[in-house]
């Protein structure tokens, strides 16, 4: 059972409060309030993790092409286990599905921690931990974007799409920053300790939430139902247009990847953690600010706009030399991204039917993480070919152009209005009628 209360009604805010995050869905659902909490704590261990794994690949290896290569481990769970692990969301309890894919997280940090104390560290246990993470991830992401539509009230779910978004920022700002320190000063062991310890305090707080039960109309885990869930997201070209446009910044501009050897060729090591921590400072701000994104409802044009400014600013942090410029360029990057990913989220948890959702976030999944994936693929193959910062400039670059093609091929991405569409408006209304009904 959620706490919904009554949405507010009233004037629109105005001058600063315009501007700060909307906290109706943290006051109103107990459980958005718990889920919450366990995603700031469990994402800040997760950051530590994703600066320390591949530091230490680096200092075992000395490859950006192994580093680079994680991505390519992680590619092939996260797609079976992305599209599978969907149809599971729709067919099971969420909560559990949370509950274990967490437990299972906690596990896979203590193997790198035992790893990390070896006299003599191994290379193939953190392909290993990579690729089993990205399909618990997999399993999980599904049931966790598709419970939020269950625990927060219609009207308030973009306002729940950034606060989600700031929880995200918040542990991917203090995680990397903290990361560089704890990893050149404490050592990897600490930075991996801690991350165990994050997965059981989540795990403590996911157990509070209530059971999340499939709904009466969801279609047993089968490639039938995964199926469906496909035929249903290609009969929604905007929805497609979303995924298209994500899976496209993230391949060709993700520059996480060469990131340590960016560092060295500005003679700037210890910059590292603040490069990483850039990109979510960035989404950090948006949110922050992100009051006025309830009040958008071009969702489309918005994602188009902010994934053509990803590309500019990650095309801008190859060019210039200067360590700090490029520490900007990353952190107008990271709110560009964030933009897109509000409206993103925005778009899917108002149209999409609460007995598919599970099987779409999947589909979501897949965008916005296997782009990610390829292009530390890409990123470090480009580096190793022609060069660090060629690899950065060129990327952002081609990000943008890719961008501008798929928004002159997707007209109804840039002409969705969300006050107006088909979809938006009978989900609305249906979400109205179950709460009339008490549901």
């Amino acid at each position: 059972m959620t706490d919904h209360a009554p949405a507010a009604t009233g004037t629109s805010p105005s001058g600063l409060r315009a501007l700060l995050p909307d906290l109706a869905p943290w006051r109103h659902s107990r459980d958005f309030r718990r889920l919450w909490v366990a995603g700031l704590i469990s994402n800040f261990g997760s950051f530590l993790t994703l600066v320390a794994l591949p530091v230490q690949m680096k200092e075992l290896t000395g490859s950006a092409a192994a580093v680079g290569a994680i991505g390519a481990v992680e590619l092939v769970p996260l797609v079976v286990f992305g599209l599978y692990g969907g149809a599971l969301a729709d067919a099971l309890d969420k909560r559990l599905l949370i509950l274990w894919t967490e437990v299972g997280q906690g596990v896979l940090s203590a193997a790198l921690l035992a790893d990390a104390l070896l006299p003599r560290p191994a290379v193939w246990p953190l392909y290993a931990v990579a690729a089993l993470s990205s399909a618990l991830t997999a399993v999980q992401r599904p049931a966790l974007d598709s419970l939020w539509p269950r625990i927060v009230a219609h009207e308030h779910l973009t306002a729940a799409t950034s606060l989600n978004s700031l929880r995200w920022t918040l542990g991917g700002v203090a995680g990397p920053a903290v990361a560089g320190v704890v990893v050149a000063f404490a050592g990897l062991p600490t930075a991996y300790a801690a991350d165990l310890a994050t997965f059981a305090v989540s795990v403590l707080l996911v157990v509070r939430i209530a059971a999340q039960p499939a709904s009466r109309e969801a279609a047993r885990p089968s490639l039938a139902s995964i199926a469906e869930g496909a035929r249903y997201a290609w009969s929604r070209k905007e929805l497609l247009g979303t995924y298209a446009v994500d899976l496209a910044a993230m391949f060709l501009a993700m520059p996480l990847a060469v990131l340590p050897f960016l560092a060295d060729e500005l003679h700037a090591r210890w910059s590292l953690g603040l490069m990483y921590a850039t990109l979510p400072l960035g989404s950090l701000l948006v949110s922050l600010a992100g009051g006025w994104t309830s009040r958008v409802h071009r969702h489309g044009r918005a994602v188009v706009l902010a994934a053509l400014s990803w590309g500019v600013a990650v095309a801008a942090a190859g060019v210039v030399g200067n360590v700090w410029l490029v520490l900007l360029c990353l952190t107008v990057a990271g709110g560009c991204d964030m933009v897109s990913g509000i409206f993103r989220g925005a778009m899917w948890n108002q149209t999409i039917p609460d007995e598919l959702r599970g099987r779409l976030a999947g589909i979501e999944l897949l965008s916005y993480s296997v782009g990610p994936q390829l292009g530390q693929v890409r990123s470090g193959g480009v580096a190793a070919w022609a060069g660090v910062r060629a690899s950065v400039w060129s990327g952002g670059l081609l990000c943008a152009g890719a961008v501008g093609l798929l928004a002159l091929c997707l007209p109804r991405l840039m002409t969705y209005d969300a006050r107006t569409d088909e979809h938006a408006v009978r989900l609305r209304e249906t979400r109205a009628a179950a709460m009339r009904a008490g549901v």
